[in-house]
């Protein structure tokens, strides 16, 4: 990997051989639509989910953490929203790593797949379960309400586990002819299970397994060297989702790696939740109204957001 005057040189890599296409949709389709009152029928397909992992540019995805961040990020211009679970988690009074109950978990999705015209993932973490069983009843109730894609994680299960889960949700799919976005996440680089000499190998190894399994992404949450990324990217048929990370290249750089979809993870729940912070200490310092209002969305232009679904 060369970088010159701003710009990516892709050098030869032993990874090469590999083909970065998305997977091939399997078996009979049905697409499922949201129950917003104001959705686009055309936009809300999982065909036009899967559609945006093979544009010209990465999928970015701002990850909300309830119905009022979702629909901000929409207004933003977001062209789907995926959930964080770590802000999800924290939003409901809960701390990330799979604390969250599920009843809590599919509560949230329901109010923000209300709130939203576009296609929605939501990060159920590990299932929730180590029961595969239990995975496809609650991936059943997230179609029910119109969800187009999941993040499922191995964490620091052992592969097969995530595996036999996959396997269980394409044949509940190709089951009962529904369709969903199924995006593998592997921990191998964030938690650390591999010597850094070895990541980048596991990696490609676990996404081979999940690919078989029936994924049609992987996630691989830390990956921030373009040499690495590069690799994973060329080594599988999947598209290629990483997280932003400080000192991570931009999106057009890194769709040159092989990149599909970046996601920003909790970074903005925990940005937003900083400056909340900042601002009422300050205000419970001072008690001054002024800086409370000088970065503040207008009540009006918020109140506008949910006009819609009153």
């Amino acid at each position: 990997m060369a970088q010159k005057d701003g710009n990516l040189t892709l050098t030869p890599s032993k990874f090469r051989p590999k083909i970065n296409a998305c997977h091939p949709a399997r078996g009979p389709l049905q697409e499922h639509a949201l129950t917003s009152p104001h959705l686009d029928p055309a936009r809300n397909t999982v065909a036009h989910f899967r559609q945006l992992h093979r544009a010209a540019m990465p999928l970015v995805l701002p990850n909300a953490w309830d119905a009022a961040s979702a629909r901000l990020f929409e207004h933003a211009g977001a062209a789907a929203i995926a959930t964080t679970s770590a802000g999800l988690a924290w939003s409901l009074g809960h701390a990330d790593g799979r604390a969250l109950p599920v009843d809590e978990a599919v509560g949230a999705v329901a109010r923000i797949a209300r709130v939203l015209t576009v296609p929605l993932s939501v990060d159920i973490e590990n299932g929730y379960s180590d029961d595969p069983k239990a995975v496809v009843e609650l991936v059943q109730r997230l179609l029910d309400l119109g969800v187009m894609g999941i993040n499922i994680e191995d964490g620091r299960d052992a592969p097969a586990i995530l595996t036999a889960k996959i396997e269980a949700i394409r044949a509940f799919l190709h089951r009962t002819n529904a369709d969903l976005f199924v995006n593998a996440r592997t921990d191998v680089v964030l938690a650390g299970l591999a010597e850094p000499s070895e990541r980048v190998e596991e990696t490609i190894r676990r996404a081979t397994l999940y690919s078989a399994a029936g994924a049609d992404g992987l996630f691989v949450p830390g990956l921030r060297e373009p040499t690495e990324i590069e690799d994973v990217a060329l080594a599988t048929r999947l598209p290629l989702n990483v997280m932003a990370w400080g000192g991570l290249p931009g999106a057009a750089a890194l769709y040159k790696l092989g990149v599909r979809r970046l996601s920003a993870g909790s970074a903005i729940p925990q940005l937003v939740w900083g400056q909340a912070e900042r601002a009422a200490r300050g205000f419970l310092e001072t008690g001054h109204s002024d800086p409370l209002s000088a970065d503040a969305k207008p009540f009006a232009e918020v109140q506008q957001l949910f006009a819609a679904s009153r």
